[in-house]
């Protein structure tokens, strides 16, 4: 596998076309054990790496996830960074916006979610959702937003935000931060089956909801939007990464390739102490044998 066939750097791909499968792609259904175990060496060297990340403390990472419904955000999460030291690591699930966050623009909730240098952030959903979700409903129509910010229209609006975006990114980028966007790209038939699975296992209920068939029948127009968004906001320093995601084994593979990529371009090394406190430990040790 070469994650640079899942990577979007400002090309506009066809969803169409793009496997939602891992069949698609040729893997055998008796290969699932051997993906299943190079995911948990990948946990094992994303723990390694990320006790790097936080000792060093000179980057942040964060990885963002979007998906359609049922697509398996949460369980990648669970299942990806489960080695991780919980105190480098914060996860953030974006919800619809409370009515403080309405009274700030737009980035100003995700600023404040943003991990220190040396930590990562996982966002469940992100500020992507003020491109997609409004976009869909025509949400800016009801925005309590000076009349020269709406009046060129919804199209202008919303070309605004992707630049406004990828400024933000790259802006991040230049203060020592890095950005994954992962897609999670689930087949129309299998979120149906995992819908299904929600209904018909009580200890699922809770996770399904009538407004999420509703969404479902504007499948088209999400994934026509997706691919739009993954064009005008892929760049070199903030790619996107379009996963197969109807086999959640092969998903959660891909996805631990990813982390682990972002993490060694981060390259970080256990800080190197000074010479006089290498003397320091030098006697420390010394008091400690001799009593």
């Amino acid at each position: 596998m070469d994650l640079k066939d899942f990577c979007y750097k400002g090309e506009k791909p066809n969803l169409k076309k793009i496997p939602e499968s891992a069949y698609a792609l040729g893997i055998d259904k008796e290969e699932k054990q051997s993906y299943v175990e190079k995911t948990e060496q990948n946990i094992l060297k994303i723990a390694e790496l990320q006790d790097k990340l936080y000792a060093e403390g000179k980057e942040g990472v964060i990885i963002v996830l979007q998906a359609m419904d049922a697509a398996g955000k949460d369980g990648t999460i669970k299942h990806v960074m489960s080695g991780v030291n919980p105190q480098g690591v914060h996860v953030i699930s974006f919800k619809q916006p409370t009515s403080k966050e309405l009274e700030h623009d737009y980035l100003w909730r995700v600023n404040q979610a943003l991990p220190r240098r040396g930590e990562i952030a996982i966002f469940n959903r992100s500020h992507y959702e003020d491109v997609l979700v409004t976009q869909i409903h025509g949400m800016e129509n009801n925005y309590n937003m000076a009349e020269r910010c709406l009046k060129e229209g919804s199209k202008k609006f919303y070309e605004k935000r992707y630049q406004q975006i990828c400024n933000y990114e790259e802006y991040l980028y230049e203060n020592s931060y890095r950005m994954v966007k992962i897609f999670l790209n689930v087949s129309k038939e299998e979120q149906k089956k995992r819908f299904l699975d929600r209904i018909n296992d009580e200890s699922k209920n809770w996770k399904f909801s009538a407004g999420d068939l509703d969404e479902r029948k504007l499948w088209d127009n999400y994934h026509e939007l997706y691919e739009e968004i993954i064009e005008k906001t892929g760049t070199k320093n903030s790619p996107w990464y379009i996963v197969p995601a109807d086999q959640k084994w092969y998903a959660r593979y891909v996805v631990s390739e990813v982390v682990i990529k972002v993490l060694e371009d981060c390259n970080p090394k256990y800080p190197k102490l000074p010479e006089e406190e290498r003397d320091m430990l030098s006697e420390c040790r010394k008091l400690l044998e001799e009593e």
